[in-house]
């Protein structure tokens, strides 16, 4: 027994002294590639295995002759070990190689696609990782490109609604100076109302730019979705006069919510004035709302004879508008993006569809909770 526990101590006293030298070597080496690693971790397997047999010859628990054979053992050991470590290890990074070429192309713009072939585990979960990635990396370039689109567009629209205006102020502003305006009262009352569709625009690019950075703040309160609705159909009862347009709002709910009566007060009178415009003299704009299972869903329906289906899933994009929407009174194309930035910032939902003669525009809103609840 006390021979048995020697040999163990010498065997594991030149193991030890191997496999010191061989994390050494791995510490320099750390920078290396895979296959040199893995060669130095097989070398340190046959040489702490060598010197632990010296050692225990050493010590003269083995015999010359016995050396001789266990050496000889340990010496095509190494060999058939080292040599699986090369192919081991220049098939890994063979492999990585590939998924590096992979992965470099989806940097670049493209699509990430797994190389064909078995593989390690480790590399297949990043390949599968990878994928993921380029997937996300895709949505979120075609949402800047879409962005960048939408802001291209602003800018144009933007810029050609207020060169209109603009010129008109100074036009009239010109001919009341000179003394040559025929009706000064009538340039005036149109310099005003100039003057306050310049100012109804800026404050749409201001409530936008809020919506945008995050730092829209909301002063929740419980209310009435009937008196909601009552006050937003009765501001917009003049323009409706003025386009030949009936409102009507029968099919509303007397439904408690808990929103920020201002902002949403902005994204009813913007729907309605939407509404308004775009549905022919002797139409209808509809209000309604109801309980869903989602919530409560208020609805305005219009006569605009509908919205082609490719237009569709861009009515909301900041700075769109249609056709023939892309000349005054339309506006910038601000007010429905306002409306989906609202909604959104309510924890509620925007969308549009085509109804025979026309569109339904939806805003879906998590109903109050019930007092005490």
């Amino acid at each position: 027994m006390r021979d048995t526990l020697l040999i163990a101590l010498f065997a594991f006293l030149g193991a030890a002294a191997a496999g010191l030298l061989g994390a050494g070597t791995l510490w320099v080496l750390r920078r290396r590639s895979l296959t040199t690693s893995l060669t130095v971790v097989a070398a340190v397997a046959v040489t702490a295995m060598l010197a632990g047999t010296l050692a225990v010859a050493q010590a003269m628990f083995l015999s010359g002759h016995d050396l001789s054979v266990v050496t000889t053992v340990v010496a095509m050991a190494a060999v058939v070990s080292l040599a699986t470590a090369l192919l081991l290890g220049r098939w890994v990074v063979a492999r990585s190689r590939e998924l590096a070429r992979a992965a470099r192309s989806f940097g670049d713009g493209g699509a990430f696609t797994a190389p064909d072939g078995p593989t390690t585990a480790e590399l297949d979960a990043l390949s599968r990782e990878l994928a993921a990635t380029s997937a996300k990396l895709a949505e979120s370039r075609d949402r800047e490109r879409a962005l960048e689109t939408s802001r291209r567009e602003l800018v144009a629209w933007i810029s050609h609604d207020l060169r209109t205006p603009l010129a008109g102020l100074r036009a009239m502003s010109e001919a009341l100076e000179d003394g040559v305006a025929t009706d000064p009262d009538r340039y005036l009352r149109q310099i005003r109302t100039e003057v306050e569709r310049l100012n109804s625009m800026v404050g749409d690019l201001f409530e936008l730019s809020r919506i945008h950075a995050g730092t829209l703040t909301l002063t929740l309160s419980r209310m009435s979705l009937y008196d909601l609705i009552g006050d937003a159909m009765a501001g917009a009862d003049a323009l409706a006069r003025e386009h030949g347009v009936r409102l009507v709002g029968g099919e509303v709910e007397p439904l408690p919510v808990e929103v920020d009566g201002k902002e949403m007060s902005r994204v009813l009178g913007n729907l309605l004035v939407n509404a308004i415009r775009r549905t022919p003299a002797d139409g209808t704009v509809a209000v309604a709302a109801e309980r869903s299972a989602d919530g409560v869903v208020v609805s305005v329906t219009d006569g605009c004879g509908g919205i082609p289906d490719e237009d569709l899933p861009r009515v909301f994009d900041t700075g769109w508008r249609g056709t023939d929407a892309r000349t005054p009174p339309a506006g910038a194309g601000l007010g429905l993006a306002i409306v989906r930035g609202i909604v959104e910032a309510h924890r509620g939902r925007a969308s549009v569809r085509n109804i025979p003669g026309g569109c339904r525009f939806e805003v879906t809103l998590p109903a109050a909770g019930t007092p005490g609840g």
